[in-house]
């Protein structure tokens, strides 16, 4: 994998010797998904290292963030979780540092490279995965009537689910569904959505749910939506599905129809101070390793991104239950799966964010 010289050897002198900071701040995006990385990364890291964390929840806005602490030459974040088109776009302008997987990565137990045990998950040389997700939809169970939803364009179904959806306030995934359920194949998606008929077509769906729309920003909008009884169904992660069904015990079910998969992970900006960057090496060395990201399943239904992760993944910390028929990799819940582009996305996000916004304001 090609590494900046210059980063290769900050990494390098970090690696080697010298003083680590004892305070880091670690971004990511609340909710449940920010507790299960507390209880499987950061408590027992802090119990190792004697490092103070600190917890921000700004993911959502990583890349706007970064960007302008660059600008402004004082990155304030040491460890960033991102979705993999991000990382993809934050690792093209430089603001991610370059990672060597077989060096600042711990190889698995029976000594498979991290390389090879990360496979074709490491999809960007600044990007070191976490979890596999999905976003798809939950939706009440007692307010559906007797016929429950099986498809995911029961969401543009008002005549036979009346009520209030929530989605995103961005394109992504939104922009995909529309186009399904106005009649696009899957394996076209992509190609229609690069032209701007496509993108018209897709809001032009889209504005047939408008003003039956909740638009929400974190990830665990939805569920308290949900669990409130605002929506009738909205998307969100499927972890934080699974805690508002599994944990929460409310009358929620899932709808795994065209669950759109997705790679979660970290970056660690670049411009750190040796001592920071070798803190956050440290880190990433330790949190990313096998059986650290099989404990993460104890806490969230997302699978662990290490190959040899997968066969560690058991029961719910609190709750006893099996976690493997959770996870959106299970066979029965992927039978009809929406593969995510990350290139397209780290390509053409900028421009249909705008023109995406620009239809929310109409």
């Amino acid at each position: 994998m090609k590494v900046k010289t210059t980063l290769m050897a900050s990494a390098i002198a970090a690696v080697a010797g010298g003083a680590m900071a004892e305070e880091m701040t670690i971004v990511s995006w609340g909710g449940a998904y920010s507790k299960s990385q507390l209880k499987a990364y950061h408590e027992p890291y802090s119990e190792k290292t004697g490092v103070t964390i600190l917890n921000d929840d700004s993911s959502a806005e990583a890349v706007a963030k970064l960007r302008a602490m660059n600008e402004a030459g004082n990155i304030t974040w040491d460890v960033v979780d991102v979705v993999a088109a991000d990382a993809i776009r934050l690792c093209d302008e430089g603001l991610a540092m370059e990672i060597d997987p077989d060096v600042h990565l711990a190889a698995a137990p029976d000594g498979t490279s991290a390389a090879d045990d990360f496979g074709d998950l490491l999809v960007s040389d600044c990007f070191i995965p976490q979890i596999v997700y999905s976003t798809t939809f939950g939706y009440r169970t007692d307010l559906v009537g007797d016929t429950p939803p099986t498809d995911v364009c029961a969401v543009f179904d008002l005549e036979a689910y009346p009520g209030k959806r929530s989605l995103e306030k961005r394109p992504i995934n939104n922009m995909e569904w529309a186009l399904i359920c106005d009649g696009v194949a899957k394996d076209d998606v992509y190609d229609v959505l690069a032209t701007a008929e496509g993108q018209d077509q897709a809001l032009a769906k889209l504005d047939t749910i408008k003003d039956s729309v909740v638009w929400w920003s974190a990830g665990a909008d939805t569920p308290q939506l949900l669990a409130d009884g605002e929506v009738i169904m909205g998307s969100t992660y499927n972890g934080r599905l699974f805690s508002v069904i599994e944990e929460q015990k409310q009358p929620v079910a899932m709808l795994w129809d065209a669950q759109v998969f997705d790679l979660d992970g970290w970056i660690i900006p670049a411009g750190l101070s040796e001592e920071r960057t070798q803190r956050a090496l440290d880190y990433i060395m330790f949190a990313t390793d096998t059986q650290r990201l099989a404990d993460q399943a104890k806490y969230i239904s997302y699978g662990p991104a290490r190959a040899s992760s997968a066969p560690l993944v058991g029961q719910h910390a609190d709750l006893g239950i099996d976690m493997a028929p959770h996870m959106p990799t299970d066979p029965e819940n992927a039978k009809n799966t929406f593969l995510y582009n990350y290139e397209f996305w780290a390509d053409y996000r900028d421009d249909i964010d705008a023109k995406f916004q620009a239809w929310l304001a109409q």
